[in-house]
């Protein structure tokens, strides 16, 4: 079987669910060849691939994809290829993360809830992952801002002749205040990233302990903080 690549279309698995096991395994044969081949223009290959062992899958009532008779058809179709079993390696790899994603599109919700598998797909959990990374990376420069702007006080309380001449201070004052408020949003949208899932199901009992340790001592310097917000206020 050949593969015009420059007219690829990205398969679905509803569109090679219904061929016969021979005509998958040969398809399957065929992506793998070029996705090996072209190196510049795997993706839709990858997916593609992935469609047709996610096909194969339910072909051999197995979702999961541990039947002997289903592996003995992925077995089959990468030995038709014809590609090294390096190359072999590297393209299963990369086509899983793609099986993860094409499964969760191809089954009822029913069967896909009796399943053990993980609530989010691995795309979801990707775009997750990039946006805590960004929440933390957002933190740290907002902390660092804070840090760099933030007017020294001299040890003991301040006077009133001290408060008279912060607005001496110009703009550092002003700064260190944005930066302050641009600081607790960002420590907002860092505790928004925290997932009750991940708590439930994925964190052992210690994990969990040492968390909610954590949140009791932020809950602490949050009243304490906000006490100076709520009593300036009042005085307002």
């Amino acid at each position: 079987m050949s593969v015009d690549v420059a007219n690829l279309p990205s398969l679905q698995v509803d569109d090679v669910r219904g061929e016969s096991e021979a005509h998958l395994i040969a398809r399957g044969a065929a992506y793998v060849r070029e996705y090996v081949r072209i190196e510049h223009a795997p993706t839709i290959l990858l997916k593609n691939i992935a469609a047709v062992v996610v096909a194969l899958r339910l072909q051999h009532d197995d979702p999961l994809g541990r039947k002997q008779e289903y592996r003995n058809s992925v077995g089959e179709m990468y030995r038709m290829s014809g590609i090294s079993p390096d190359s072999q390696a590297t393209t299963q790899s990369a086509v899983r993360w793609h099986v993860g994603n094409l499964l969760r599109d191809a089954l009822p919700a029913r069967e896909l809830k009796a399943l053990p598998l993980k609530k989010t797909s691995p795309l979801e959990r990707q775009q997750n992952r990039r946006s805590v990374n960004a929440a933390l990376l957002k933190s740290t420069t907002a902390v660092a801002a804070v840090s760099a702007s933030t007017p020294k006080k001299a040890k003991g309380a301040a006077t009133a002749a001290d408060e008279a001449r912060v607005p001496e201070q110009g703009g550092h004052a002003v700064k260190a205040t944005a930066d302050h408020l641009r600081l607790a949003g960002v420590g907002l949208g860092l505790f928004r990233q925290l997932d009750v899932t991940v708590i439930d199901e994925h964190m052992t009992d210690g994990q969990r302990a040492k968390l909610d340790d954590e949140l009791a001592e932020l809950q602490k310097l949050l009243a304490k903080l906000r006490r100076h917000t709520k009593k300036r206020r009042s005085e307002g």
